[in-house]
């Protein structure tokens, strides 16, 4: 499976993929996410499903920038043009893949800024080719191990959030995550982007380096528990002592 998580913010975009792939009993390390960006053209592209249909589309796609890159000044035009590779592989390998009872799987989301856009974009791609926005009553996707992370997302997190508020409550997402889905795991690549700065920002974390704040999550949660109001709890026990 997979963690990548897109964040629109007024101030920017976030972008966090861990790097687990799965085949079968065996775990590799690979990327996830992948920045083009040249003069006033910044975008991030990450994926999730099978992965020999992801690399076959990203090639594709980054061929046609090749030779397009120049003809694309807003970024629903690079998204359309990705999502058209996206249909070619469905088309190419999609039957064969039904044959053994395999289904075409691959999501995206495509995030960044270019010339003419008058602020910065996300977007998620479905296996379809068909794509959607993110609305600041909603600003985040998504894709691969979506359960986990999405409830502590929809409580703190807010639009008018820093980009820096975001990384924590992103980071603790894809926490909650690797920690209930074993196919989830670091490294974790990050990816920031300040509104109308045309340049992206990209880091590599390993678990060294969040294992201090992993601790002080789990012993914070801990410790809200036990300072939970309780009065409900004891009038509940009150009646197993009679």
């Amino acid at each position: 499976m997979t963690f990548c998580l897109g964040i629109k913010l007024e101030s920017g975009l976030l972008a966090i993929a861990d790097t687990r792939i799965t085949t079968g009993t065996e775990f590799i390390t690979s990327r996830k996410v992948t920045i083009h960006q040249s003069n006033k053209h910044s975008l991030f592209l990450m994926t999730s499903g099978l992965r020999s249909v992801r690399d076959k589309a990203v090639t594709y796609f980054e061929e046609v920038l090749e030779q397009q890159d120049t003809k694309f000044d807003k970024l629903y035009e690079a998204v359309n043009a990705f999502s058209g590779q996206v249909r070619r592989v469905a088309q190419e390998d999609g039957q064969a893949l039904r044959n053994s009872n395999i289904w075409f799987n691959l999501y995206a989301l495509v995030g960044g800024q270019l010339e003419k856009d008058k602020e910065h974009k996300l977007y998620m791609i479905y296996p379809e080719g068909n794509w959607v926005e993110t609305a600041t009553s909603s600003p985040y996707y998504i894709i691969g191990e979506t359960g986990y992370g999405k409830p502590i997302l929809d409580r703190a997190l807010r639009y008018t959030d820093s980009l820096s508020w975001a990384l924590k409550v992103g980071y603790l997402s894809f926490d909650a995550t690797r920690t209930s889905a074993t196919d989830v795991a670091f490294p974790l690549d990050i990816v920031l982007y300040r509104r109308d700065s045309y340049k992206m920002s990209e880091h590599r974390f390993t678990e060294e380096d969040f294992r201090e704040i992993s601790q002080w999550w789990q012993e914070w949660i801990r410790r809200g528990v036990a300072e939970m109001p309780a009065a409900w709890l004891d009038q509940l026990f009150s009646r197993l002592e009679q």
